[in-house]
This record gives structure tokens, C-alpha cells and sequence, in this order.
């Protein structure tokens, strides 16, 4: 619902049935900090048949079996959501929509000519997402999408969804949160992640020495006894209006488990 608040229905365009995930749309962590919630709203002719329950009698004349142990299902979560909804009302809503749509594109547009972009419309926009083809990258040097998400770490940055619903790929949303100058700090560490890919590629560099790939480990004993060592990290704050420092920069020491480098926090 992140690109449909306050600018279209649901309902309007024929669906009978809509689930309302509260993460980020209506002010709740993705994953809801704890118990999921998601209210799911039908039309008139569908409201006898919604779920009961046999403590507290909810739902229609012609109810279901419960479908979750509460009867109100994780109901402690909805104040969160109902507070923001009281709060930015409907105006602030429909441009929160307007914004997280604004903020796509806008990220979307300064990196189409360093990604495929899948799934644009016919103007070759987006909505409030949009996904970052890189499954030609493992044909030619064998980066995959977690290999680009886990060197984002090093620029202070959260993985993007990952592989979902394409398999190795990357989905980013940046929602209506973000300003400006911090949509283009991400734009300008995930476009390097491309040209550091096709200068490896063309001075035909090992693969051993690769960055994007050696970032991690899927030795279960490098998991399990990590060669940790002390290093210090560059500073990086939220506010910042130019790129960190990569952790390439510091020194470089491979270990017999295939780590470039291990930091204790």
C-alpha cells in the first residue's frame, strides 16, 4: 500500500479481499518488531463469512473457524498504526504515497544506466520499489546479489530485499523517509559496486582477491571459529553527505578461512 495510500482503492478496482501489511506504510518495523499484524479487509458480500472465534464471538453471522489463537490476532500493534494514521491524517498520508513513489524513481532513474531495472511500466517508471537486475554478474565474474548487498555494509547500509520475487536480484525501497542527500549516498555506493565489478573484469584480476566476492564465508568452520581480529571503522552517520571510506581501504590480511577481514564492533 506504500504507493496506493490516499490515491487509489483497492476496493475501486475489483478486489474483494486486501491484506494491509502495517510495516512501513503504516509506521511498523518490516517484520513488526515482534508478532505480525496485518488487517485484512473485504467487501460487504464476504463479511458473513469472516473467522470467529470460540472465546470472544468475532466475525459474520456465517463465521469460519478461528485462523488465529486471539481473537484479535497481535491487536497491541494497531495503536502504533492508528496513532500515525490520526496524526498525519489524510493529506499527510497521500504525500507520504506521493514522496515514497518520488523517492523511487529518483533513485531508479540515476541508476538505470548501471543496472537492468525490471518490471517498469510502459514510461519506464516504478512505484514505491524497484529492482536491480545483477544475475549477469555472476555469468561473467561470479558476484551474485548477496555478495553486492554484504559490501553495502561497508557504507553504513542495510541490505535491500534480496532475491525476492526474482531470484538474485536487489529490491530497493526507500519509502518517504529518506532525504534527498541520503538517497544519494546510497545511489553513489551501490553505482562503484558496478564499475569496481567491470574494472575486475577487464584487468582480469583473481578471484580470490575480488572484494565483492571473499566479503563473506559459506565455510560452516569460518562461521563457526572466525579468525577475528581488531580494526577501526570508518565513522559513518546517517546525515553524512558524501561516501564513506570503504573497509578496503584498511589493511588486508587473508586468513586460511577466506575472510578479507573480520570486525568486532
Amino acid at each position: 500500500m506504500n504507493a496506493q495510500v490516499g490515491l487509489c482503492r483497492p476496493g475501486d478496482y475489483g478486489a474483494d479481499v486486501c491484506h494491509l501489511n502495517l510495516h512501513k506504510t503504516f509506521c511498523i518495523p518490516h517484520g513488526g518488531g515482534g508478532p505480525g499484524m496485518g488487517p485484512i479487509g473485504v467487501k460487504s458480500h464476504l463479511a458473513p463469512f469472516l473467522p470467529s472465534h470460540p472465546v470472544i464471538p468475532t466475525g459474520g453471522e456465517k463465521a469460519i473457524g478461528p485462523v488465529a489463537a486471539a481473537p484479535f490476532s497481535s491487536a497491541s500493534i494497531l495503536p502504533i498504526s492508528y496513532a500515525y494514521i490520526k496524526m498525519m491524517g489524510g493529506a499527510g498520508l497521500k504525500k507520504a504515497t506521493q514522496t515514497a513513489i518520488l523517492n523511487a524513481n529518483y533513485m531508479r532513474k540515476r541508476l538505470e544506466n548501471h543496472y537492468k531495472i525490471l518490471y517498469t511500466n510502459q514510461n519506464g517508471m516504478c512505484a514505491h520499489e524497484f529492482i536491480l537486475d545483477v544475475r549477469d554478474f555472476k555469468k561473467k565474474n561470479g558476484v551474485e546479489a548477496i555478495d553486492i548487498a554484504k559490501r553495502l555494509h561497508d557504507y553504513g547500509f542495510h541490505s535491500p530485499t534480496m532475491s525476492w520475487p526474482v531470484a538474485n536480484t536487489l529490491m530497493f525501497e526507500p519509502t518517504e523517509s529518506e532525504s534527498k542527500a541520503e538517497l544519494d549516498r546510497l545511489c553513489d555506493a551501490v553505482r562503484p559496486r558496478h564499475t569496481n565489478k567491470r574494472k575486475k573484469q577487464k584487468q582480469k584480476k583473481r578471484q580470490e582477491i575480488n572484494f565483492l566476492s571473499v566479503s563473506h564465508s559459506s565455510s560452516p568452520s569460518a562461521r563457526r571459529s572466525p579468525p577475528l581480529r581488531r580494526a577501526s571503522s570508518p565513522r559513518i552517520t546517517m546525515s553524512s553527505r558524501t561516501l564513506p571510506t570503504p573497509l578496503e581501504s584498511l589493511p588486508l590480511k587473508t586468513s586460511r578461512y577466506g575472510w578479507d577481514r573480520a570486525l568486532c564492533f
